[in-house]
């Protein structure tokens, strides 16, 4: 079937705003890149929303953050896994659904793997019982995501080969999984 073509295949505009991240998938260029964007500004978002933490961990006295309040680890940890969770699960939905439509395997407008391994990424920085929200960590895991979504070390590529809108996830998981791994030995390295 040819979506351009067909038209008893209705368009699957929930899976299509869901697999988009609300349309910035159809930005002409570096789509995946705002789609990380988007994962990060969930991140923010969590921690922000979490209530603050007296400083309670010696790694983190060390970096006096006045203005920057802490958060538990456990709490971030909760919130982000429970939001990463949910939009990998939702997002596997909506990818296959997407790529059943338009006829692709991986199609480039599909950007809900990138949020959601950006979400995975920031993982690595509940290294302590509280940490403080810092924007150079912020900006090092997305730095760190990206890279790894582009180079796709081993099993990322293997993940690919897996069906529909699990195969379109899953290597965005397991860049996600290698970011967050990376952002923790730089906070322990003190980078």
């Amino acid at each position: 079937m040819n979506p351009k073509t067909d038209a008893a295949q209705p368009k699957p505009r929930l899976a299509l705003a869901v697999a988009t991240g609300l349309g910035l998938g159809y930005l002409p260029k570096a789509p995946g890149t705002f789609g990380s964007m988007l994962g990060a500004f969930l991140a923010v978002v969590t921690i922000t929303l979490l209530p603050p933490t007296p400083r309670i961990s010696v790694w983190d006295l060390r970096a006096t953050y006045p203005y920057v309040p802490f958060v538990s680890s456990e709490f971030f940890l909760l919130s982000a896994g429970s939001l990463a969770i949910l939009v990998s699960v939702v997002g596997v939905w909506a990818a296959d659904r997407v790529a059943t439509y338009l006829q692709k395997k991986d199609p480039q407008i599909v950007v809900v793997d990138e949020v959601a391994g950006q979400l995975i990424t920031y993982f690595g920085l509940a290294t302590t019982a509280t940490f403080a929200i810092n924007w150079q960590y912020l900006l090092a895991g997305f730095i760190l995501f990206r890279v790894f979504d582009i180079w796709k070390p081993f099993p990322a590529r293997l993940a690919e080969s897996l069906p529909g809108g699990l195969g379109i996830m899953a290597d965005d998981w397991v860049a996600g999984i290698y970011a967050a791994l990376a952002l923790a030995l730089a906070r322990q390295l003190g980078l």
